[in-house]
């Protein structure tokens, strides 16, 4: 596994207290103060967890940078658009199907991002991905197809794809 450097480094240092305080600091307990280590994690980890936050801007960032490839199945077993759509952010979903994102793109255990949105109650988020095409048909590993995920109380879900019984 490669490591590279976060783009956004913190660094935390001592500073020296200015003011008295009442408690005495000898230069012996002062020397044995060390100054903080950087903690940087791979661009893989700060990519998903800024997909999970929603965070746009660095989102964008780093796909533009090439830090990162859409196509990764991180150890979560999905990929960057599967994450997107399990948090609910339907911007996010939109800038990474903008950025080359496959909207049927398979997680580990043969998920599309339309199976995660109708198993996870997001219409909105399912009317866009068949809006560009998803294929409503896909089978995940388990023989379910998007609309088999569907709570039968999601009547908006429902609606979608042709399932409510009418009233």
């Amino acid at each position: 596994m490669k490591y590279y450097e976060c783009p956004v480094s913190q660094s935390v240092g001592i500073t020296r207290y200015t003011q008295k305080c009442g408690v005495p600091l000898s230069c012996k307990a002062a020397a044995s103060l060390k100054p903080a280590r950087s903690v940087h994690f791979p661009n893989d980890i700060v990519f998903q967890d800024y997909v999970r936050h929603g965070e746009l801007e660095r989102i964008g960032r780093f796909i533009r940078a090439g830090r990162v490839s859409l196509g990764t199945i991180y150890h979560s077993g999905m990929a960057a658009i599967h994450e997107a759509v399990l948090s609910g952010n339907l911007e996010c979903v939109k800038l990474l199907v903008h950025y080359g994102a496959d909207i049927h793109q398979r997680d580990e255990e043969g998920w599309t991002p339309l199976h995660m949105a109708c198993s996870d109650g997001f219409p909105h988020i399912a009317r866009y991905l068949l809006s560009l095409g998803a294929d409503p048909e896909l089978e995940n590993d388990c023989g379910e197809k998007p609309a088999d995920l569907i709570d039968l109380d999601n009547r908006e879900l429902l609606e979608l794809f042709g399932l409510a019984a009418n009233d």
